[in-house]
Parts: C-alpha cells; sequence; structure tokens
C-alpha cells in the first residue's frame, strides 16, 4: 500500500498542508459487481477508537500494524461505515504515500504526524488506481475514513488526534 516513502528528521517548522478550497464529490463510486474478489483467509483487524479534536465522534478504526496488512488496507470493500476507518501506524516518520488498488470505495486520508498532529488530508481519493497519494509532510500514522467524511466533519490540519497507545 506503500509505494514510495522518504525518511526525513523532525523539522524545526511543521510542515502542515491546509485543506483545499473545493473538496471534489464526483467520484465514481464502484459497483460492487466491479470490486475484486477478496482472496480467502484474511483475518479481521483489531478495532480501536481514534478521536479527532474539535470533532464530536469517534472513529471506529481498524488497526494495521505489520507491513501486510498496511499493504491489504481497505482493499476489496464495497462499504465503509460513516463513523469507521482504518489507521494506518507505519512505523517510521516519512513522506507516506498511499494508493488504491483493490480499493473499491472513495476515502480521504488523514495523515497524522508523530505527536499526533494532523498534518494534512488527502480528500476523495479514486476508487481502484494506483496514483501515488500524499501530502507532502512526514508523517507516521495515516486514518482512512470514507470520502468527503473529513471535511464534513471539520477535520483540519493542525488539529490533535488521541490515537491508541
Amino acid at each position: 500500500m506503500i509505494p514510495g516513502r522518504v525518511a526525513n528528521a523532525v523539522p524545526a517548522v511543521r510542515c502542515v498542508k491546509p485543506l483545499g478550497s473545493v473538496a471534489s464529490a464526483a467520484v465514481e463510486r464502484v459497483a460492487p459487481t466491479r470490486c475484486p474478489q477478496a482472496p480467502p483467509g484474511i483475518e479481521a483487524l483489531m478495532v480501536v477508537p481514534v478521536r479527532i479534536e474539535g470533532v464530536g465522534t469517534v472513529v471506529s478504526a481498524e488497526y494495521a500494524r505489520t507491513p501486510e496488512e498496511t499493504e491489504r488496507g481497505l482493499m476489496f470493500r464495497t462499504h465503509l461505515g460513516d463513523e469507521s476507518g482504518m489507521l494506518f501506524d507505519l512505523r517510521e516518520r516519512a513522506e507516506h504515500n498511499f494508493w488504491m488498488r483493490n480499493t473499491c470505495i472513495p476515502l480521504d486520508m488523514i495523515f497524522i504526524d508523530d505527536d499526533s498532529t494532523i498534518v494534512g488530508v488527502y480528500e476523495w481519493a479514486v476508487p481502484l488506481t494506483e496514483t501515488s497519494r500524499g501530502v507532502g509532510c512526514p508523517s507516521r500514522y495515516v486514518l482512512e475514513v470514507p470520502g468527503g467524511w473529513a471535511r464534513a466533519h471539520g477535520v483540519q490540519p493542525g488539529k490533535k488526534v488521541t490515537l491508541p497507545r
């Protein structure tokens, strides 16, 4: 799920990418019949609560901690509940990029630094594509939520996130 990354030390000035002025809701929703079939033997991941400062709801996030879980991510899903998502612990602070290979639902990707600060949000990632997506700032965690969720809930770079220990 992470085709490329660039390791960085903690900068003297924080890198934060603000949200764009307009979010595109014109993302194709993939028909379940077009979604690739999941291979057998995929196990469910542990679910953890993720709280974002100023957002009045808790995201129930599947917690991807291994390279295999990270690569699989939300592939083969045809639905993601409004308060559901996936949290990736990428184990190192770097400029991380994600793709949407075999991912059938549009997603927002919230990039979070070591100190639990949101450094950027990639909105409305197009399903079933291998375009590399990132925010150009170092992060350690990424929270994926349904497309449009971040803007609808007032998620902004600079806000703090409560992550599992």
